[in-house]
């Protein structure tokens, strides 16, 4: 691997220094939910849309690179992991046996490490979790998920626009993401990524303005999250 970026370490750093001050479920009730995962077609928005969601909300951010940097780097993904006390780690690993055999997973390392890096997380609450499958990682009692989707010709437009390039080769990038995401989630949990009964809420952003969707999620979350 590359040698590791210094900003990324030191976002490490910060962020297990700032866990060990802080004690895990920081939700404020038990039924509350602090925790938002966003799954999004590439070129939909859903970056910003996260971002913006912890913005509003004081939350912290895991932007995809982020979660898989960390399950990638082992020595990273320890302390992470450590971050959280004994107890509620012999819980979270219970949990991921228990999903594991429910959706007869059969996961590598890596996968291993993703499930409890994410797990950890939702466990500290206070955040939002972009991409990686984390829907399908934390319980739905404990999470808030939302998918953002587009039609292809408007992601594709934004892709191009975003990138400057042609519309052509944005198509094919929107493409060839857009199935890696899919054969990721498929083969990780043997789900379907565009179902939308995986889900909490969808945004279609062809229609709904970034704004207006952090602030339906803003408003569930202050609330109390979802009932049932």
């Amino acid at each position: 691997m590359d040698k590791p970026d210094r900003s990324f370490d030191k976002f490490i750093q910060e962020l297990v220094e700032k866990w060990g001050n802080t004690p895990a479920d920081r939700n404020h009730g038990a039924s509350r939910i602090t925790v938002v995962t966003v799954s999004s077609e590439p070129g939909s928005g859903g970056q910003v849309i996260a971002r913006n969601i912890a913005e509003q909300m004081g939350y912290d951010l895991f932007q995809r690179d982020i979660i898989r940097e960390i399950a990638d780097r082992a020595d990273i993904g320890v302390s992470v992991i450590e971050s959280i006390e004994k107890e509620r780690l012999s819980g979270i690993e219970d949990f991921i046996a228990t999903l594991v055999s429910r959706r007869y997973l059969w996961p590598e390392m890596y996968l291993e490490q993703l499930m409890k890096v994410i797990s950890v997380i939702g466990k500290h609450g206070m955040a939002v979790i972009a991409g990686r499958g984390a829907n399908f990682i934390l319980p739905p009692n404990e999470r808030l998920s939302i998918r953002v989707v587009a039609p292809m010709d408007f992601r594709v437009l934004n892709i191009s626009r975003l990138l400057n390039i042609s519309e052509e080769e944005a198509r094919k990038r929107v493409i060839m993401k857009e199935a890696k995401r899919k054969a990721f989630i498929r083969k990780s949990f043997n789900a379907d990524i565009a179902d939308p009964i995986n889900y909490d809420l969808t945004f279609n952003t062809e229609f709904i303005r970034y704004e207006a969707a952090v602030e339906a999620v803003r408003q569930i979350l202050e609330r109390g999250g979802k009932s049932g």
